[in-house]
């Protein structure tokens, strides 16, 4: 099969995905005790949540063009595992607006801390593993023949991100503040040029 639908089909999946985050986001009510701008600082939370899944998911959208664009045709294993990834990313807006409403709150924040940065490990796992299928069980498909050693940098590259994000969902049993911090600061990372050897955007991946 050519991948030219599986790739037209996961853009429009993480199209969707990364628009409804903004639909969170509400116009906050004004009150006499409370003015607008008071009222949109009150609603950093759903800011904060919003920004760091949209540069997570726009980097999971380069480095999925990158990954696809190496491939000659795909089968049904790379459809099945890119339907589990795709599965992960889909999630995102419900983690997202969880994280946003109860940031703040005295109960449940840890767990919808813990679910949010669960979200992104979850979506993370699955990228790896379509990742490390397609260089290392399935390098015949490839475009362009590579190197092992090659094929294995660019595997590792994306398996750094695991670390950190384990480390965000354990975190936010203490803080969610904490784990929100880390998980934003994974996708400042990977949207620099140094993420990737140099490449922006971590297209290397």
């Amino acid at each position: 099969m050519s991948t030219n639908r599986l790739e037209a089909f996961s853009d429009g999946v993480l199209a969707v995905a990364i628009t409804l985050l903004v639909l969170d986001i509400g116009v906050p009510p004004v009150t006499e005790h409370q003015t607008l701008f008071h009222a949109l600082v009150h609603q950093w939370p759903h800011y904060a949540a919003y920004v760091t899944s949209f540069i997570t998911i726009g980097i999971i959208w380069i480095n999925h063009h990158a990954m696809i664009g190496r491939l000659r045709i795909t089968d049904h294993a790379i459809l099945g595992l890119n339907l589990l990834l795709l599965l992960s990313i889909a999630v995102l807006p419900f983690a997202t607006a969880l994280m946003a409403a109860y940031l703040k709150e005295s109960k449940g924040q840890h767990l919808a801390a813990g679910v949010y940065a669960g979200a992104f490990l979850v979506m993370s796992i699955f990228f790896t593993i379509l990742q490390r299928h397609i260089l290392l069980h399935k390098p015949h498909m490839l475009t362009a023949e590579m190197p092992e050693e090659r094929r294995r940098l660019i595997l590792n590259r994306s398996i750094r991100g695991l670390g950190p994000y384990v480390v965000a969902t354990a975190v936010a049993i203490l803080s969610a503040y904490v784990s929100l911090a880390i998980c934003l600061a994974i996708a400042i990372y990977y949207a620099l040029p140094i993420a990737s050897g140099g490449a922006v955007g971590g297209t290397d991946f």
